[in-house]
Formats: structure tokens, C-alpha cells, sequence
């Protein structure tokens, strides 16, 4: 019974110290096994791992890609423009034991602060041989390209590796933009003053041609108007002189008529005529003839 004593106490510091020794490494993670700062042991597949309990110590850090969003710094161009300019940088780590050498115990957040300022310096480098243009284009691909080739150089002495970099902003300074603004009103203005201008010459030659048909149509229509007058004329006279020649007589009494009603309308200048004038014969015949001559 005294040994069942000693001896359960010794299994379960056996199970303790059994399980203490193995630890489990997961498929998104690499681990190290470091045994007084020196790396004992690198494992990169997932599944069981062993150590030397109380000596050694399992240090983990991620096998998947991570992602860097760098300061905000401003750049001069080739063209001498300045634009302020940010990234997103996506990297890994590819290589676990020289990750360590290089950050040490600071891991993931001692790489970042290393990796930032190469990322901004291979952009400064970049962005410094292209005019504002190709910053400012839709495509970008050869820009970034360059920044993360130039960026995977200079970082892969901390044991990782840029996959891609990703210029999120491309903005002018603060003092920039109000000259800029205006510059760009001041093109706006005078293409519309162009566009006005040339708006008014069209319309100008459009009305001057809508006044020239007007006068031509209008003369036309004058000749055309009088051609017809005088047709009609000529077919009236010819009308008269046929019915003169048919019945003088009667064409002498509608031409006093005519005379009647147009000397005494309303409107016309008073005249003196005596009585038995020739000019009122149909008027003072009873049978409506005029005096015989």
C-alpha cells in the first residue's frame, strides 16, 4: 500500500513531464524549437513535435501571408511634381530560422517595422525615375511590379518574402491642391469660352444664312406675285375689251359704278361738280342710260 503511494505520485510527474515534451504544430504556423536562444529544431509540417521539457522552448509564427499598410509619405517625381503616396504590402515568412536572427524576440511587429521602410524607400526609388502621369494612370501594374521586385531584394535577409505591393493613394500635398483647383478652373473656363465662342460663330452663320433664304424667298415670292398680277391683269383687260366690244354699253356702266364708288367713299377729298355733269348722267337718266352725245 506505502508503495502504491510513491509510485502513483512518480507516474503522474512521468505524465506530466511526457506531455510537457510534445506540443502540436498547425498547419498555418511554423514553429522553432529554441533551447537557450539557439534554434535546436525548425518545423514547417503540421503535426506532432517534441522537446526537451524545461530547456527547450516552442517558439510559433505564422505560415500564412500577412499584410503591411505603409506610412503615408510624399514623393518627387521625375517631373519634379510632389504627391503624397501610400502602400499595401503583402508578404510571408519563408524562412523561419533567419526570421529569428534577424527580429529576434520581436516577431511579427519587429518585421514590420523593419519591412516599412524598405517598402517606402523602393517606392521613393520607383516613383522618383516616372513623370505624374504614370503615377497617376489607371494601370499601375509595372509601377508596383518594380516596387515589390526591388522591396524582395532588399528584405530577404529578415527571412521573408513581398509577394505584392499595392499603391492605395496618389494625392497632391495640401498646399498643392488649391493651385491645382484653380489651374484646372482656369482650363475648364476657357475650353467652355471656346466652346461658347464657337457656339456663337455657329449661330451666326446660321442666322446669316436663315437671312439670306428669307430675302431670296421673299424677293421670289415678290416676282412670282407680281408675274401673276400682271397675268391677271392681262386676262382681266382682256376680259373688259371683250365685253366692251360685246355690249359697250353695259361696260360703260359698271366703269361708272366703279368711279361712283370710289370717289364717294368715306375718306376721299370733298369735290364740286355741277349737277348735269357727264359724271352723274347714269344718276340723272330714268332709264339708267347715259346722255347721248
Amino acid at each position: 500500500m506505502a508503495r502504491i503511494q510513491y509510485i502513483l505520485p512518480a507516474v503522474l510527474a512521468v505524465g506530466a513531464l511526457a506531455l510537457s515534451s510534445v506540443f502540436i504544430v498547425d498547419e498555418r504556423e511554423q514553429v522553432l524549437v529554441m533551447q537557450f536562444g539557439q534554434v535546436k529544431q525548425q518545423i514547417s509540417e503540421p503535426g506532432l513535435g517534441f522537446k526537451v521539457p524545461f530547456i527547450q522552448d516552442v517558439v510559433r509564427y505564422e505560415d500564412r501571408i500577412l499584410g503591411l499598410q505603409s506610412q503615408s509619405l510624399e514623393a518627387t517625381l521625375k517631373d519634379n511634381r510632389r504627391l503624397i503616396v501610400d502602400a499595401f504590402a503583402r508578404w510571408r515568412i519563408t524562412n523561419a530560422v533567419d526570421f529569428r536572427e534577424a527580429v529576434g524576440a520581436g516577431g511579427i511587429e519587429a518585421a514590420q517595422s523593419r519591412l516599412d521602410p524598405i517598402i517606402s524607400a523602393a517606392m521613393r526609388q520607383v516613383l522618383g525615375s516616372v513623370n505624374s502621369n504614370a503615377v497617376l494612370s489607371e494601370d499601375r501594374t509595372g509601377l508596383m511590379n518594380a516596387i515589390r521586385d526591388i522591396a524582395r531584394q532588399q528584405s530577404a535577409s529578415l527571412g521573408i518574402e513581398v509577394i505584392d505591393v499595392r499603391l492605395t493613394r496618389t494625392d497632391l500635398p495640401e498646399q498643392n491642391l488649391a493651385a491645382t483647383y484653380a489651374r484646372m478652373r482656369a482650363e475648364r473656363e476657357r475650353e467652355a469660352a471656346d466652346e461658347i465662342a464657337r457656339g456663337n460663330e455657329a449661330a451666326s452663320r446660321v442666322k446669316a444664312s436663315a437671312d439670306r433664304a428669307v430675302v431670296v424667298t421673299t424677293s421670289d415670292a415678290r416676282r412670282q406675285a407680281e408675274v401673276i398680277r400682271g397675268e391677271a391683269d392681262a386676262e382681266r383687260n382682256a376680259i373688259y375689251s371683250e365685253a366692251f366690244g360685246r355690249d359697250p354699253e353695259f361696260f360703260a356702266f359698271t366703269r361708272s359704278l366703279t368711279a361712283y364708288e370710289r370717289s364717294l367713299r368715306e375718306g376721299n377729298s370733298s369735290i364740286v361738280l355741277e349737277p348735269n355733269s357727264d359724271f352723274f348722267s347714269y344718276l340723272n337718266s330714268p332709264e339708267g342710260r347715259a346722255a347721248a352725245e
